[in-house]
């Protein structure tokens, strides 16, 4: 996941222009032969112009991964990308889909991991990533609250 967050800040301030993927999902990062994540499919990236930090699209992302304020406004920015970061980063701790059937209306998966967090957050926490902590060793526990804090962070409705 680090390597999809380097590719996401080379994307919005290391060019002079910002780009916005649009379509952050697990399906879109892909693996080479020694485990670095890369960022793939830019069919409906955004390119921003020098001024510009908002535009209107009538393409939307994939459900689930776009943030609830684009989907209904079709205004993007880059924190539509920062939006599916942290539904990805979530995800990928919890072994669960945003698009599962457990989230219906108004509960989504970040109001699954809000609230768990920050106290029954290893409830949550994918049972194998749990079974590889030793002796559930707080450390390991701790890491999991900050990770899942930067996700509500990252999906905070702004």
């Amino acid at each position: 996941m680090i390597d999809v967050a380097s590719a996401l800040e080379y994307l919005h301030h290391g060019y002079p222009y910002p780009i916005v993927h649009y379509d952050l999902k697990p399906s879109n990062i892909l693996l080479d032969e020694d485990m670095v994540a890369h960022v793939a499919d830019f069919g409906i990236a955004k390119l921003f112009t020098e001024d510009q930090r908002i535009s209107l699209t009538k393409t939307l992302g994939t459900i689930g991964y776009m943030a609830p304020e684009y989907g209904s406004t079709g205004l993007i920015s880059t924190m539509a990308d920062v939006y599916s970061f942290g539904i990805m980063l979530m995800e990928t701790f919890t072994k669960m889909k945003p698009t599962d059937d457990m989230f219906v209306g108004e509960f989504t998966m970040r109001r699954w991991v809000f609230e768990s967090f920050p106290n029954a957050i290893t409830q949550i926490v994918d049972v194998d990533l749990m079974n590889a902590v030793e002796n559930n060793d707080r450390a390991e526990e701790s890491c999991f609250r900050s990770i899942m804090g930067l996700a509500l962070e990252c999906t905070a409705v702004s």
